[in-house]
């Protein structure tokens, strides 16, 4: 899934910066319909970035709450391995929502 994510993000990023180019263009040539395509590109790049964005903040979460539980469970049954294992994946949890604001 992050992958997946990923390009989404990047599809965005390039659409994003298309339509600039399209809407600045079309202002330059004072053609508003190119303007105006320009300008939903644009906002169709910006919304792909946040549903992108979205998605890894919630696989973040949830990977988050899987180490939790596996740090809990490793703590409680006296296994070192399973509690800093499921450490790991908290964190990774943690900065995977973090760099996705």
């Amino acid at each position: 899934m992050r992958e997946e994510n990923e390009r989404r993000q990047g599809r965005g990023m390039l659409e994003q910066i298309g339509g600039r180019i399209k809407e600045a263009f079309g202002r330059w040539m004072g053609h508003e319909r190119m303007h105006a395509q320009g300008r939903a590109e644009e906002l169709r790049g910006r919304e792909q970035i946040g549903r992108g964005k979205a998605a890894e903040r919630t696989e973040g979460a949830v990977q988050e709450v899987g180490g939790t539980a596996k740090r809990s469970v490793g703590e409680a049954i006296g296994s070192e391995r399973m509690a800093v294992e499921g450490r790991a994946k908290e964190l990774e949890g943690q900065e995977r929502r973090e760099i996705n604001r």
